[in-house]
C-alpha cells in the first residue's frame, strides 16, 4: 500500500476502558470537540463521565467520528507550533435524527447532564412536524418525557450557545414545546430539570483537509475528525447539577453565583467584535479574523466597540484591558483559519446580543452608540455585496434588499429591530456609514 492508504486510522486504545455514557450532547461539531469534550477529558474524574454526542442537521459527522469509535485529536495551534492530544470522553457518535436513541439515553438513569451547542438560531426555530426533521429542542423535550416515564430522577441541561442568559433561554424555549405536548411533562420539567448558563470561549475554526492531511503527517495517523483550536480555553458555569457533574474545575472551569457580567463580555468584546471583522472584513477583501484584525478600518471599528461595551462591563474582576489585550493576541493568530464566512452566518439572530444592548446602553446615558451603529452598518453593507449568506431570516433580507437606500436599511434593520427601525436619526447614522467600509483600498 501507498499514500494514505498506509497510514492506519485513529483508534481507541482498548487498554483503556470506555467511560460510561453519563453526559449527552446536543450538537456534535468542531467546537463540542474542543471544549466540552476537552474539558470532561481534562477532569479529575474523567473515568467516569463518557459522552454521546447526537449531530444536529447531518449525520457527518457522527458517521466519521463512529469510525473512529469517538476517538479524535484536538491540535492546539499557536505562534510558537502546535500540540497534539488524543481525546476520548466522546464514547458514541449518533445522527441526530436518531431520537430512539437520544430518549433511551437521556431516560437513563446514569444519564446526569446534557449539553447543548445547537447555534443560536436553533431556540427560537419553529416545529418541523414530524421527528426526521425535528428541531433539537424537540428532540429533547421528546428525550425528556421518556425520562420522566422512566423515573429516572431530575437532570441538569446545559447550554452551550452565544446567547445572553442561555440557560433560561433554554428553559423558555423547552417550556415552550412541552406545554404544546404535554402539561404534566412541563410540570415535570419545571421540578426536576435544572437549567444551567454558561459562557463558553475558544476559538474553534472548521476542520479543513489540509488539517486532516498535517495531523496524518504530524502524527501517523488518519484522523478525519480531528479538530485545530488555539491554546486559550474558558468556561464560566452557572446552575445546579442535581445528578452531579465531571470535576470540570480540574480543567479550568469556573463556577460562579452570577454569569451575567462574564457572559457580557463574551458576547460583546469576542463574539461583537468578531461580527465587526466578519462583515467589514469580507466587504473589504478579507478572509479569516487575523487578515480582518490587520485591516486598519477592521481595526478601528473593533476598538471603537470595544471602547463603548467596556463602559458598560464594570468590576475589576472582569479584567478588561487584560481581556481585551489578549483579544488582540488571539484574532491576529496568523496560524489559526478562523475564517469570516463562518462568523457571518445568522447575522439577524447574532446582533440582537452583540450590537443592540451596547446601542441600547449608551443611548440611555445620552451617547451616540457609534460603535456599535457601525456593526449594524457593517452588516448592512455585506449583505450588499453578497447573495452568499446564511440567515434564519434569508427570505425577508431578500425582500428588504429590493429596496432602494434608506429603506432599504430601515427594513433590514427592523428585522433585528422593529424599534430601532422607527428612530429616524439612529437609521440615517447607519445608513451613512456602509460606504465607510469600502471608501479605502481593501486589505492586500
Amino acid at each position: 500500500m501507498t499514500g494514505d492508504q498506509a497510514i492506519p486510522r485513529l483508534s481507541r486504545d482498548e487498554s483503556r476502558p470506555k467511560p460510561p455514557i453519563r453526559i449527552v450532547h446536543l450538537g456534535l461539531g468542531a467546537f463540542h470537540r474542543s471544549h466540552q469534550a476537552w474539558y470532561t477529558q481534562h477532569a479529575g474524574d474523567a473515568a467516569e463521565w463518557g459522552i454521546a454526542a447526537f449531530t444536529g442537521r447531518r449525520p457527518d459527522a457522527a458517521e466519521v467520528l463512529a469510525e473512529q469509535d469517538g476517538v479524535f485529536t484536538v491540535v492546539e495551534r499557536s505562534g510558537n507550533g502546535d500540540t497534539f492530544e488524543t481525546v476520548g470522553s466522546i464514547v458514541e457518535a449518533v445522527d441526530g435524527a436518531d431520537v430512539g436513541r437520544l430518549a433511551e439515553l437521556v431516560a437513563a438513569p446514569a444519564t446526569a447532564v446534557i449539553t447543548l451547542t445547537i447555534t443560536e438560531s436553533a431556540y427560537a426555530a419553529k416545529s418541523a412536524g414530524n421527528a426526521e426533521r425535528s428541531t433539537p429542542l424537540e428532540r429533547l423535550v421528546t428525550a425528556l418525557a421518556a425520562r420522566r416515564d422512566a423515573e429516572s430522577g431530575p437532570i441538569a441541561v446545559v447550554s452551550c450557545d452565544n446567547l445572553a442568559e442561555n440557560g433560561d433561554v433554554a428553559r423558555q424555549a423547552v417550556g415552550v414545546l412541552a406545554r404544546a405536548k404535554d402539561g404534566g411533562l412541563a410540570a415535570w420539567i419545571d421540578a426536576n430539570v435544572s437549567f444551567v448558563s454558561t459562557s463558553v470561549d475558544r476559538i474553534t475554526p472548521r476542520t479543513t483537509q489540509a488539517d486532516v492531511d498535517f495531523v496524518a503527517a504530524s502524527c501517523g495517523y488518519r484522523d478525519e475528525a480531528a479538530v485545530v483550536t488555539e491554546p486559550f480555553h474558558n468556561w464560566i458555569l452557572s446552575g445546579d447539577f442535581p445528578a452531579g457533574r465531571p470535576r470540570w474545575e480540574d480543567a479550568g472551569a469556573v463556577f460562579v453565583d452570577d454569569i451575567e457580567p462574564y457572559e457580557n463580555r463574551k458576547l460583546w468584546l469576542l463574539n461583537g467584535s468578531h461580527s465587526i471583522l466578519a462583515y467589514a472584513g469580507l466587504v473589504r477583501g478579507c478572509t479569516t479574523v487575523s487578515e480582518a484584525m490587520s485591516d486598519d478600518v477592521c481595526r478601528g471599528a473593533v476598538e471603537a466597540f470595544w471602547d463603548e461595551a467596556s463602559r458598560h462591563l464594570p468590576g475589576d474582576e472582569l479584567e478588561i484591558p487584560e481581556y481585551r489585550k489578549a483579544l488582540v493576541e488571539r484574532f491576529g493568530n496568523t496560524r489559526i483559519a478562523h475564517h469570516l464566512t463562518q462568523i457571518a452566518m445568522d447575522g439577524t439572530t447574532k446582533l440582537r446580543m452583540r450590537a443592540l444592548p451596547v446601542l441600547a446602553a449608551e443611548r440611555a446615558v445620552g451617547r451616540s452608540g457609534d460603535g456599535a451603529a457601525r456593526m449594524i452598518a457593517a452588516w448592512i453593507a455585506y449583505l450588499s455585496s453578497t447573495d452568499q449568506f446564511h440567515d434564519p431570516l434569508a427570505a425577508d433580507i431578500r425582500e428588504a434588499r429590493s429596496l432602494d437606500g434608506e429603506h432599504r436599511t430601515a427594513a433590514l434593520v427592523a428585522l433585528i429591530s422593529p424599534g430601532l427601525a422607527k428612530d429616524t436619526a439612529v437609521l440615517s447614522h447607519i445608513h451613512r456609514q456602509q460606504d465607510s467600509f469600502a471608501a479605502t483600498t481593501t486589505h492586500a
